[in-house]
């Protein structure tokens, strides 16, 4: 811990420690490892070797004149505690379903459902993502369900996670702006992420982890029924719409989205996180939100 008594030139970088330190929490760093790299393996082995080495050591030592025959060990119930300062690795799931049954098993799962709430519970004991025994609990969706407008995104962060609801953060309160700027809000819209639990420190979601995923998301959009769709951000638009260009160049334009049971128009956009890096995107995101507010005072899509 840095003292409190610290004057002088040490002052400005206890405040780029902060910074420091506030940054890695944000991206989901909540423990501090050792600068050297440990094989937790390799001292696991050797602790099972010292066990065996250790009772044939004492049984090869003469024992004192006099002294009585040690007693047999007895059995502990209770195994013995970690050494202090040791890191407990979590047991790997050996149960866990290949890529190709998890997303044979999603689509199964998501066809099953009738219902949005439905949706839900199959989610919540669904057990095929890796991302759910890392995540704190399911991000579903949040706002007005039965919304013309539906805006899905890529994952949840740290603050959706603790929340259980999508945007919720910085990005969120830009995003709450961003639909009161064409007069909606979380009443009016319904919002989403393409994966719905917190990938473990905010990193990139996998192929194998978005295509398990993509089943259910797909059957929310259906059963939510939108008229228009807008997908935040190029993962969220290359992931719904098929697209292979990015998100500069397909933002802004109506795109068709088959529901299942009709075609509606999807429009890609840049996501709030980026505007937050990237101010100078709000102009065009400006563009792309007065489009779907024409579009919808226009009654297209009813």
């Amino acid at each position: 811990m840095v003292g409190a008594n610290l004057r002088g030139p040490m002052d400005s970088n206890l405040s780029s420690l902060s910074d420091i330190l506030a940054f890695h929490a944000q991206a989901g760093v909540d423990a501090a490892l050792e600068e050297a790299p440990v094989n937790r393996f390799a001292t696991a082995a050797a602790a099972r070797d010292l066990k065996r080495v250790a009772p044939q050591a004492q049984e090869a030592r003469p024992a004192p004149a006099g002294a009585r025959p040690a007693a047999a060990p007895v059995a502990s119930a209770r195994p013995a505690p970690a050494p202090a300062g040791a890191s407990v690795l979590p047991m790997p799931n050996l149960a866990a379903q290949p890529p190709d049954e998890a997303v044979m098993a999603a689509r199964e799962a998501a066809r099953a459902a009738g219902s949005l709430e439905e949706l839900r519970e199959i989610l919540e004991r669904f057990e095929g993502c890796p991302l759910k025994r890392t995540a704190t609990r399911l991000v579903f969706a949040d706002g007005n369900p039965k919304a013309r407008v539906m805006l899905v995104g890529e994952a949840p962060g740290r603050d959706e996670d603790a929340q259980g609801l999508p945007f919720v953060g910085r990005s969120g309160r830009l995003l709450d702006l961003m639909l009161g700027a064409i007069g909606l809000d979380r009443t009016s819209a319904y919002i989403a992420n393409v994966i719905p639990w917190r990938p473990p420190g905010n990193r990139t979601p996998t192929p194998q982890e978005t295509a398990i995923c993509l089943p259910f998301i797909r059957r929310q959009v259906e059963l939510a029924d939108p008229d228009f769709l807008i997908c935040l951000g190029n993962p969220s638009a290359q992931t719904l719409l098929g697209v292979t260009e990015g998100i500069t160049k397909t933002r802004g334009r109506f795109f068709p989205y088959d529901t299942g049971t009709r075609t509606i128009k999807a429009m890609p956009t840049f996501h709030p996180a980026y505007l937050l890096r990237t101010p100078l995107g709000k102009r065009m995101v400006w563009r792309d939100l007065l489009a779907v507010e024409a579009a919808l005072k226009a009654g297209e899509g009813q």
